[in-house]
């Protein structure tokens, strides 16, 4: 390789240019200009994993419920909570029970003084019970004259005493 000649003249002639004008100065790299490259993924910063990456309160403060990991859905901080508040239901309503209007047999002889057929249609005729509703016969009471009483039950005890009186059940 050949060496270039320089021409001395010119090499202090560009010194002397330089000395006068500012000197430029190459960037010079710092940390805060650190950037993660275009593109690349930063991982998430783990808190709450040791004191020497963002550890111990990691960013909650100092106790307290925010400064706990989890909280039960519906816990309202120590005071009583609203299901044990509330009065409770005693016991159920069975959704099968069979209800009937009760009619004594004292009652069917105000309302049927010379006998006949007694029938629900009857009954409700004459205000003893409501429409559309059972109706039973109960045994409370004495009969003397003959019924025939065709209703939704008769208790045992009335049943033989209609049958005593001359009547039957339908």
């Amino acid at each position: 390789m050949a060496k270039k000649d320089t021409d001395p003249a010119a090499v202090v002639e560009t010194k002397a240019a330089t000395a006068d004008a500012p000197v430029a100065r190459d960037q010079v790299l710092k940390v805060h200009h650190l950037r993660p490259a275009a593109g690349a993924k930063k991982s998430r910063q783990r808190v709450g994993r040791g004191e020497g990456s963002k550890g111990k309160t990691a960013g909650r403060g100092t106790k307290g419920t925010k400064a706990r990991y989890n909280v039960r859905l519906g816990f309202e901080g120590g005071q009583m909570p609203q299901h044990m508040r509330t009065p409770k239901l005693r016991g159920f309503k069975n959704p099968f029970k069979v209800y009937y209007q009760v009619v004594n047999l004292d009652r069917l002889a105000e309302l049927y003084p010379t006998g006949g057929d007694v029938t629900i249609a009857g009954l409700v005729a004459k205000g003893a019970v409501r429409d559309n509703e059972k109706v039973k016969i109960l045994g409370n009471g004495e009969i003397a004259v003959a019924l025939t009483v065709s209703v939704d039950k008769v208790s045992t005890f009335a049943e033989q005493k209609i049958v005593a009186a001359g009547g039957s059940i339908k």
